[in-house]
């Protein structure tokens, strides 16, 4: 069951960082696309299934925040995400703040996936 689900999140992972990384190039350029119903809904329902996922898989791992400092790091930089990624989208931001915001919410994602690569919060750092 396990192996399933991580196969699962993953694709999740990959499908939700594709997806943030179009829409953000979209804001930047202006697309018309980002305002297409589809692009506003698909996001919320591939990274819902993304945290389920992370829930269900950390649960039968055993796995807990603030106990595994990896994990911990890894919701740090959700959040962090979270809010640069909601920057780099909100049309209302002048274009560099928002091209600045998706090149940083780009990165912060590449430490998530580190950290969840190496189970360290030194992330890339640790292969070193």
């Amino acid at each position: 069951m396990y192996l399933a689900l991580k196969h699962f999140h993953l694709t999740c992972v990959v499908l939700s960082i594709a997806g943030f990384a179009l829409r953000g190039w979209w804001s930047i350029t202006g697309s018309p696309l980002l305002r297409v119903r589809l692009t506003r809904t698909l996001p919320h329902l591939v990274d819902s299934c993304l945290l389920a996922s992370a829930i269900a898989m950390a649960w039968i791992a055993g796995f807990m925040p603030f106990v595994d400092d990896w994990l911990t790091a890894k919701i740090g930089g959700l959040l962090l995400y979270i809010g640069l990624g909601a920057l780099a989208l909100k049309a209302t931001r002048p274009r560099a703040q928002r091209a600045t915001a998706w090149a940083g919410a780009l990165a912060v994602y590449s430490y998530i996936v580190a950290v969840a690569m190496t189970k360290n919060p030194l992330g890339w750092l640790a292969l070193l």
